[in-house]
């Protein structure tokens, strides 16, 4: 986390040079929205659920009609792992993971300041998922591992994003969404150390504010 924060003052210097020396050729972006994330596995049985996003960006020209936007973003991502308890009742357990992503998109511009669309790749960095302690000893649906075993995730996660950005000069809709190529669910888990496999989908909706 600490290199992620470090990340974040280069980018914020970079972009008031950037502004200082170009004008409004550079501009900084400050970004909030939610997200719906989801975990595609056939492993387990899980239902997307609704979380937030912050962030930072500096959108640049880069030749012609096309702008380089990178930037930094802080996420709250959601969704519930189908569980049966101890007492064999079926309960779903939402899971909540921490992460940060830092992206960098190519931007074309279809209506200068705008409407535009993005793609490019974006790499997550993950906490770990983090749950209700009463629920930790559910055993987590079509395996026998419990819901405890399936928090030790991958920290790191590779996403291509697409997207679309369009509103006024200086307030737009930021709409993208992005697939985890690499399995989230990567190492055994569980005293059977069982192999799960499963990808992150998101699907953000950000209100982007340019300075």
């Amino acid at each position: 986390m600490k290199t992620v924060l470090k990340l974040l003052l280069m980018l914020v210097v970079t972009s008031t040079s950037a502004q200082y020396n170009y004008g409004d050729s550079n501009r900084i972006g400050i970004s909030g929205g939610i997200n719906q994330f989801n975990l595609i596995t056939n492993d387990i049985n899980t239902t997307a659920g609704i979380g937030w996003n912050l962030g930072l960006s500096l959108r640049g020209n880069f030749y012609n009609d096309f702008d380089m936007v990178y930037g930094i973003q802080f996420s709250e991502n959601r969704f519930d792992v189908k569980t049966n308890t101890i007492n064999g009742t079926v309960e779903d357990v939402e899971l909540t993971l921490p992460s940060a992503q830092i992206s960098l998109l190519l931007s074309y511009k279809i209506i200068p300041n705008h409407l535009s669309v993005e793609i490019g790749p974006m790499v997550q960095v993950n906490g770990e998922f983090k749950f209700e302690d009463i629920s930790e000893s559910n055993i987590v649906d079509k395996t026998t591992i419990t819901v405890k075993d399936l928090a030790d995730i991958s920290r790191f996660n590779f996403y291509p994003t697409i997207g679309v950005t369009g509103g006024i000069r200086n307030a737009r809709l930021a709409i993208t969404y992005q697939y985890g190529v690499n399995n989230m669910l990567s190492g055994e888990k569980g005293e059977e150390k069982i192999s799960l496999k499963g990808n992150g989908s998101i699907l953000s909706a950000n209100l982007l504010l340019y300075l």
